[in-house]
């Protein structure tokens, strides 16, 4: 399924309105321009709003009469998220795709605004915060989606519920795992509950490989070391390649609900995108069932599934 799949291969987009976290830079950038190029209206929801201008910038010069705004999101911050998400119903009649695309990677231990770890905060907790305030506006939105972003560390990561805010000793590698984990399973339960609840909504994780992306600066805003650099242009695919998985779940007629969409290639590291039956084997519903349980509690955000 899917092979060979690039962004020629996207339907056009005219009417659809799309919300992108993180879409300043790597794989939130390059699909932002797809989508721009299929005549999608864009939402760009970008933490830094300087590197966000840049942003929009490129986008508009691959496609000057895209439809794009510029909005602030900070998703290590549920005050940020929640401002978010009332501008975004206020102005927007519907939103047929919301891409939960940002996120931090190994980084030194430190708290989000609202005491969560890092990682785990904004990677997971933001976004579920996201998904389920912009959750009514998606409902009454038909054949819409969300689409989340995992990671290959997601496949031999663990939540430890006993230590999500990493007080009992941290591993920046490990609770990257754990929150890209949290990702997938997040994304599978969400599909599962829309489909109890007879929506037409549906939920789709994905995850890009390894792509060549700022992600490899460590949230330093600084550029790789050399070494670092020189391994990853190695081993790696494009921030475009990257992206291609994001796009085929947002866009594809193929994709029904509850999927991991990534690369084709050995390992999972390049290539097309592809079907990875990987999340049935990690997806485990006592695990997920929980997840969601704190979740709502340390956001104080009850996911509703009655349209209204």
């Amino acid at each position: 399924m899917g092979t060979g799949w690039t962004k020629d291969s996207m339907p056009d987009c005219s009417g659809k309105t799309v919300v992108i976290t993180g879409a300043n830079s790597g794989i939130g950038l390059e699909a932002a321009i797809a989508m721009a190029e299929k005549n999608a209206t864009l939402v760009l929801a970008v933490r830094n709003m300087d590197k966000g201008q840049s942003a929009l910038a490129k986008i508009k010069a691959a496609r000057p009469e895209v439809q794009a705004e510029l909005m602030k999101l900070d998703l290590a911050d549920l005050e940020s998220v929640r401002a978010f998400a009332t501008a975004c119903i206020q102005k927007y009649p519907s939103l047929d795709v919301l891409i939960n695309n940002a996120g931090i990677m190994n980084t030194p231990y430190r708290l989000t605004k609202d005491g969560f770890e890092s990682q785990f905060g904004s990677n997971h907790l933001g976004h579920f915060a996201l998904t389920g305030l912009l959750l009514p506006r998606l409902m009454s939105t038909p054949a819409s989606r969300v689409v989340t972003l995992s990671s290959i560390a997601a496949h031999n990561g663990r939540i430890d519920f006993n230590n999500l805010d990493g007080a009992k000793g941290y591993s920046s590698w490990k609770f990257y795992g754990q929150s890209k984990l949290a990702n997938m399973l997040f994304a599978r339960e969400l599909n599962n509950k829309l489909a109890e609840h007879g929506l037409n909504t549906i939920s789709v994780a994905c995850h890009p490989g390894f792509a060549n992306t700022n992600l490899m600066s460590f949230n330093s805003g600084k550029r790789a070391n050399p070494f670092i650099r020189l391994v990853t242009n190695l081993v790696s695919q494009s921030a475009y390649m990257g992206a291609l998985p994001t796009l085929y779940s947002a866009v594809s007629p193929n994709i029904k609900g509850g999927e991991y969409i990534g690369p084709d290639g050995r390992g999972g590291r390049k290539g097309y995108p592809t079907n990875v039956p990987i999340i049935d084997r990690l997806y485990d519903a006592e695990v997920s069932h929980r997840l969601w349980d704190v979740s709502e509690k340390l956001t104080g955000v009850t996911f509703s599934f009655e349209q209204q």
